[in-house]
């Protein structure tokens, strides 16, 4: 259950040397009934943007979508990325993506993920480059369905890889095939060891299961974790108080 969100005057501050991480979707932007059917307002990329200025550039996006999403949906503007849940990071605008040491999934999953993804009108399938996931976003009441077809996936006595290589992971009206050893709190803690977040405090911001790791980290490094629910109630809480910190309310 969430709490009413707080009044903008008393949205938190930020501390000196202040590294700012956020989620996308749910926390930045609103969910949309399609990952691709997003939207980012106009007044983000401009308040990111400030903040950079004003954190000498220690603003990052963290996500499980794929890096080449978030640099299309906002280009040029985080400082860091990671997406696939810390699957791959680029630390600086014109870095190389690192990617984690991680096994891919057998193609048979892939397939038998296709089809049942074809065989419930409404169910949609992204594809990852380590894993996949099955939204259910306009047919809510499938999700305990596709959990079970998703784990009867991952019983095949035939796969080729570890018993333990792979989670089915929650996400927001979703079930995510993903491989263990990387998630956001490892993103945020390798984000946080370079240059320029490192030697600061890092505050992150996320609305979902997947977020929790990383606000662990962040709060085990000295900084502080907000569940948007709680803190904002929506991701235009969220913009707003952004907004706030661009004028320099709240640094």
């Amino acid at each position: 259950m969430s709490s009413p969100p707080l009044p903008l005057n008393l949205l938190p501050s930020l501390p000196p040397r202040a590294a700012l991480l956020l989620d996308l979707d749910g926390t930045l932007l609103d969910i949309a009934p399609t990952p691709d059917a997003v939207v980012v307002p106009p007044d983000l990329p401009r308040s990111l943007r400030r903040l950079r200025d004003l954190l000498d550039n220690a603003v990052a996006v963290v996500t499980g979508r794929p890096v080449d999403q978030i640099d299309a949906l906002l280009p040029g503007i985080p400082f860091a990325v990671a997406g696939e849940h810390g699957g791959a990071i680029r630390h600086a605008p014109d870095g190389a993506l690192e990617r984690a040491d991680l096994p891919t999934p057998p193609a048979e999953w892939r397939a038998q993920a296709n089809q049942v993804a074809a065989g419930y009108p409404g169910v949609l399938i992204e594809e990852k480059a380590r894993g996949f996931v099955l939204h259910y976003r306009a047919v809510p009441e499938i999700g305990p369905v596709l959990r079970q077809a998703m784990l009867s996936i991952m019983a095949d006595p035939q796969r080729a890889v570890g018993d333990n290589s792979f989670e089915l992971m929650r996400a927001h009206m979703a079930w995510e095939l993903k491989p263990r050893g990387a998630d956001k709190g490892h993103a945020v803690r390798l984000i946080m060891a370079q240059p320029p977040f490192a030697g600061r405090t890092p505050i992150y911001v996320g609305d979902d299961v997947t977020d929790e790791d990383a606000m662990r980290a962040a709060r085990a490094a000295g900084g502080e974790g907000y569940r948007v629910q709680d803190i904002f109630g929506d991701p235009a809480g969220v913009r707003a108080w952004l907004v706030r910190l661009a004028e320099g309310r709240g640094l």
